[in-house]
């Protein structure tokens, strides 16, 4: 057979483009979500834990991913028993693991979340600036998405969440604490007089609970009040597991029936089950590590302060700093200094998050550099929250 006849690849892939597609309406002009994954020295862009698992976890988590492994022809356990229980007992508060569902990642617990209670004629009300991947929940569950404004210090009161749950009608309300990207906490007692004044689903994505300065401050405590709250969780940044996918949801036994309906069959593969149930395993050594990023991101935000930067007091593992007139430039400023942070938030701020000494380091050299000729906004032009009153977007479009 001659090389001629071996058909190339270019032959092999029709050439149709994305425009082609007979797209769902809502999807045409949309990229996938992603902040930039670079090969570069330092990664303070994604909120991280920088600290990987130790050896001696590692070894844990190899023995029993082998030993799981004799059994992968067989699907996993679709319910996740093992690991609910263990999720149970590292949670505390007497929940029970029917009160628990592991998904892969938060993303997909909140995915299932609006799955269930969101979609077609119904409305999620969120506060801005948060989660820039809460529109897109909402867009593939078919669900309007609406969002009001923090206060100006990015925080929320009651008065504000009820007030504006009665004003849009909202179906599921969900309160980010500690906040991305700005790392505000929203007290417990705050969520409390929200529950009780609502009917809606009351979701709290506390993914950087951990890193709050008194992490015992959970709304999981309110469960045994309120039948409709949801508080979602993740192993991905305190226990150093975000390659392992593993985020959870805590509320009463029928919520979590709610999301069995809708999760996909086996969604949680056996080796993903095993892994986390190791890291949770070896919760203290894991949280010991956060106990260091606590104190790395205060010093760093005073760091930030002495030198006259603008920086949003955090209860995560990351900062909101500036403001700078052109932050996109000051943040290709720090990539060209082999340091990468985010360009997300309000307009003017960059956040960082917490790393290990040398990155922290690396991350302040290059601040030192860069801070002499970047412009400043004056204060007068730095008023971070829109003057709109809320932000509605439909199911079928983005505005």
């Amino acid at each position: 057979m001659s090389s001629d006849a071996v058909p190339t690849a270019i032959a092999r892939v029709n050439p149709i483009t994305l425009a082609e597609l007979p797209l769902r309406p809502e999807l045409v002009g949309e990229e996938p979500y992603g902040a930039p994954q670079l090969d570069v020295p330092v990664c303070l862009n994604v909120n991280e834990n920088p600290y990987p698992p130790s050896e001696a976890v590692r070894r844990d988590m190899a023995h029993e991913v082998a030993r799981q492994a004799a059994g992968l022809n067989r699907y996993p356990d679709r319910e996740a028993t093992g690991l609910r229980t263990d999720l149970a007992e590292y949670i505390g508060f007497g929940v029970g693991a029917d009160q628990v569902w592991p998904a892969n990642g938060s993303n997909e617990v909140m995915t299932q979340i609006l799955q269930a209670f969101g979609g077609p004629g119904r409305t999620l009300l969120t506060f801005t600036p948060t989660y820039s991947m809460y529109p897109e929940y909402a867009r593939n569950t078919h669900t309007d998405y609406v969002t009001v404004p923090r206060d100006e210090y990015f925080g929320l009161d009651a008065e504000r969440v009820l007030t504006a749950i009665r004003d849009v009608r909202a179906d599921v309300v969900l309160i980010t604490t500690p906040n991305n990207p700005t790392g505000t906490a929203t007290p417990v007692a705050v969520i409390d007089e929200v529950c009780a004044g609502t009917d809606a689903i009351v979701v709290v994505d506390e993914a950087y609970q951990e890193f709050n300065d008194t992490p015992e401050d959970s709304a999981i405590a309110l469960l045994p009040k309120y039948g409709r709250l949801i508080v979602v969780r993740t192993l991905s940044k305190a226990f150093a597991l975000a390659g392992g996918r593993v985020g959870y949801a805590v509320a009463a036994p029928a919520v979590i029936d709610a999301l069995r309906i809708v999760r996909l069959p086996y969604h949680l593969s056996a080796t993903t089950q095993t892994v986390a149930r190791v890291a949770l395993r070896h919760a203290p050594e894991m949280l010991a590590r956060v106990d260091e990023l606590r104190e790395t991101r205060a010093g760093m935000e005073e760091w930030l302060r002495m030198r006259g930067f603008a920086v949003v007091p955090s209860q995560s593992n990351f900062l909101l700093f500036g403001r700078f007139v052109d932050r996109h430039a000051v943040w290709a400023e720090f990539l060209e200094h082999g340091v990468l942070i985010r360009e997300v938030g309000p307009e003017g701020y960059l956040r960082v998050c917490a790393g290990t000494p040398a990155e922290v380091d690396a991350f302040q050299r290059a601040v030192l550099e860069i801070a002499p000729h970047a412009e400043m906004m004056k204060v007068a032009d730095s008023e971070a929250i829109s003057s709109k009153k809320h932000v509605r977007t439909s199911s079928q479009g983005r505005s």
